[in-house]
């Protein structure tokens, strides 16, 4: 790894952790958002793959696992409509915006994008396993003191 691949995840953890911890996003937002930048990321890298006959790596291809999974009653309780209606869409952009804006500031390769936000996924997958309640899903996205 190139010493301006670097310092790009290094910006885009700065980043991230500046703003989620200064506008107080919630676990879901940050989740969703992850999640909507993952996606189609992988899924124009898989179709690459597909043709050129390389083999993505399972930490690109796959979700990393966590130790605990959402209980099912957890999961039945939560309506995704309903979660949705009362996620902050503004704050979900400015989210968005902030991480393609540095992706493409850093000129980051999608591997490496997607590498660095495989992190923030599982950190937000492994906060969700210990949700007991819907309103949790609203409480402030912890990043550790040493992320």
């Amino acid at each position: 790894m190139t010493d301006d691949a670097v310092e790009g995840l290094v910006t885009l953890q700065e980043r991230l952790v500046n703003l989620i911890n200064q506008l107080t996003i919630p676990l879901v937002e940050v989740s969703i958002v992850i999640q909507n930048i993952i996606a189609p990321m992988l899924e124009t890298l898989e179709e690459h793959s597909q043709k050129s006959g390389v083999e993505l790596p399972d930490e690109i291809a796959k979700t990393w696992p966590i130790a605990d999974q959402i209980s099912n009653e957890i999961q039945t309780s939560l309506g995704i409509d309903k979660i949705l209606s009362v996620v902050d869409n503004d704050r979900m952009d400015i989210l968005e915006t902030l991480i393609r804006v540095t992706m493409i500031e850093t000129n980051m390769n999608v591997l490496d994008a997607i590498s660095a936000l495989r992190m923030w996924e599982h950190l937000a997958r492994t906060q969700l396993s210990n949700v007991t309640s819907p309103g949790q899903l609203f409480s402030p996205f912890e990043i550790p003191e040493d992320w």
